[in-house]
């Protein structure tokens, strides 16, 4: 029977994350009334008065509607082992960008010329065309783009950055300013065409000239944007806590909870380390809001035998004695090397410079005389 109950949760440990939707929706349903009712407690219990009260509450719908919805993801370990610049993407079945005035910068691999004429092509959909603002390329990026004052107009100029996913990761030294803030980082996107495989392998890679694209076809093309411009943005670091924007207050209970239901299951799945034995927590919340529960497990650890260390056993002792021990660098010395004697080194013995005495006596003396006779031609001058 032990053997059995073991394979059962070997099997129940390698299945797929699922949460549970009536919670997500219950979760979902409750956060967005509580926006809601404090936005009018707020509203109702401020004393300034306005002459547009019609302004003023277009004002509060607008500020209600454009409050964002996060999903936290706590894991038992770190999420990711270092700082990822390139964020990862969460297709959502109700997309986060529904705004049709907003502008849109693309940032492709060369040649340029070949990008703008895909998105001025007949194809590609004309209202998507109309937000897209500018298309460059790396090359003419970094070139008209090199002073910092330039790039925060650019920065300005456009709301969403979109970049080739060949050239996004060298994006961060040749333009530091889309990295300040993860407001409008650049979201990647994939350009290049895929080779179909040949008898179940991928086809050999074949030279290309500089002039000659790799794109895929048009409709393609902006099928990836429209992906891309809707998506969750998962930004990977070495944390426990992971926050995903999954909606606005201005969505419905259902909508928010499918986005809720569908990034969940998407971290757990596939950026989380050991996918469900992995996660600690997931609460749903607004940006002044109490953290809602939607998961929780019982277990702190991954693996207790290995996760937790017994007070007063050798790896504990071990750790303990390294937390002691001084940090050893060029001008630190370790704790051994301190106790130690200094080794007493001897002084340098300068070189003797020869002089000659005899001959700065005697120029010390014909200095003196003339000194004097200056002083006593001063002072007959002043007697006469």
């Amino acid at each position: 029977m032990a053997s059995i109950t073991t394979t059962t949760t070997a099997v129940a440990k390698q299945a797929n994350f699922t949460i549970d939707p009536d919670q997500a929706l219950k979760a979902s349903k409750a956060l967005l009334a509580h926006i809601k009712k404090t936005a009018k407690e707020n509203a109702a219990s401020s004393n300034k008065k306005n002459i547009l009260d019609a302004a003023a509450d277009d004002d509060e719908a607008t500020t209600v509607a454009e409050t964002p919805i996060w999903l936290t993801v706590t894991t038992k370990r770190h999420i990711h082992d270092s700082k990822a610049l390139k964020p990862n993407k969460i297709s959502l079945p109700h997309p986060l960008n529904t705004d049709n005035e907003s502008t849109i910068c693309i940032i492709v691999s060369e040649p340029q010329r070949h990008y703008k004429n895909v998105v001025a092509s007949e194809d590609f959909p004309a209202e998507l065309r109309g937000r897209i603002t500018r298309v460059i390329d790396f090359k003419h990026l970094i070139a008209k783009f090199k002073q910092y004052e330039a790039q925060r107009k650019l920065f300005a100029e456009h709301d969403i950055f979109l970049a080739d996913d060949r050239i996004i990761n060298r994006l961060p030294k040749a333009i530091s300013v889309f990295y300040k803030t993860t407001a409008k980082r650049p979201i990647p996107v994939v350009f290049q065409s895929k080779k179909a495989k040949v008898d179940g392998a991928k086809p050999k890679k074949t030279k290309r000239s500089p002039d000659e694209p790799n794109c895929r076809p048009v409709a393609e093309v902006a099928a990836e944007i429209q992906k891309a411009i809707g998506a969750a943005l998962v930004n990977l670091s070495p944390s426990n806590n992971t926050a995903v924007k999954v909606g606005y207050a201005s969505m419905d209970g259902e909508a928010l909870s499918e986005n809720i239901v569908k990034v969940a299951n998407d971290m757990a799945n596939k950026y989380v380390p050991k996918k469900k034995n992995g996660i600690k927590s997931i609460f749903v919340k607004g940006p002044e809001t109490v953290a809602l529960p939607i998961w929780q497990d019982t277990e702190l650890w991954v693996d207790a035998e290995t996760d937790v260390i017994e007070k007063g056993s050798e790896q504990a002792k071990a750790i303990e004695a390294r937390k002691e021990q001084a940090n050893v660098g060029k001008k630190r010395k370790s704790i051994d090397a301190s106790e130690e004697e200094p080794k007493s080194k001897k002084a340098k013995k300068a070189a003797v410079v020869d002089s000659n005495d005899d001959n700065l006596d005697k120029q010390i003396a014909e200095r003196k005389t003339k000194l004097r006779k200056a002083k006593k031609v001063a002072q007959s001058a002043m007697e006469e």
